[in-house]
């Protein structure tokens, strides 16, 4: 993959992201932010509509953030140029939104209600969806994973991980099911794209 400058909705994006876990962990508002904007279970009384978009700004840790950024500009540099930012950051919210909804509700029907959830990861696990429909072929080697794999099978295999730990750590700390939520928004997302605007990826 050539370099390629990081063009203006995920710049701005990985600003917001670092300037609101900035305001979390250092203002002396930081525990209410946290506290008002992470995603409660829908029968907790703290829950409320706007959470399934101020949850996709918050993050836990630096580690959290740091991996959800460096994903977003490794991968959604080239997404958000050869999509345009406009659909770029309407697929971001979209694959965001809708991991917390599939969440959501694959916790409702295992019967097992969260306290609260935060994090980008389910519009993260979005745009690899998009990287890896847009260029099957092309080699992915990360940190964790260092050995080139070529991008459609290392989603696939993503979606088996991350599914198979949604049902075998009910209760885990991360929300394995907000993953494959935001890897499936996605990818029906781009299908709605070229079936009704005929956009070929």
């Amino acid at each position: 993959m050539s370099q390629i400058p990081t063009p203006p909705i995920v710049k701005n994006l990985i600003i917001i992201n670092v300037l609101v876990f900035l305001a979390q962990k250092i203002l002396p508002i930081g525990e209410i932010l946290t506290n008002y904007g992470a995603l409660y279970f829908w029968d907790n009384p703290n829950f409320h509509l706007y959470q399934y978009l101020t949850s996709m700004f918050l993050h836990d840790s630096i580690a959290h953030l740091f991996f959800n950024m460096f994903m977003l500009w490794m991968f959604g540099k080239f997404f958000e140029y050869e999509i345009g930012s406009r659909r770029f950051l309407i697929y971001y919210l979209i694959c965001g939104i809708g991991a917390s909804i599939f969440f959501m509700v694959a916790n409702w029907l295992d019967y097992n209600p969260f306290v609260a959830v935060i994090g980008a990861s389910g519009a993260i696990y979005g745009i690899l969806m998009a990287f890896a429909v847009m260029h099957p072929n092309e080699r992915i080697a990360l940190l964790f994973f260092p050995v080139p794999i070529k991008a459609k099978y290392f989603v696939l295999g993503m979606i088996a991980i991350e599914f198979l730990l949604g049902m075998m750590q009910s209760g885990s700390p991360i929300a394995h099911l907000a993953h494959v939520g935001g890897m499936l928004f996605g990818y029906l997302l781009l299908k709605y794209w070229k079936i009704r605007h005929k956009i070929y990826f």
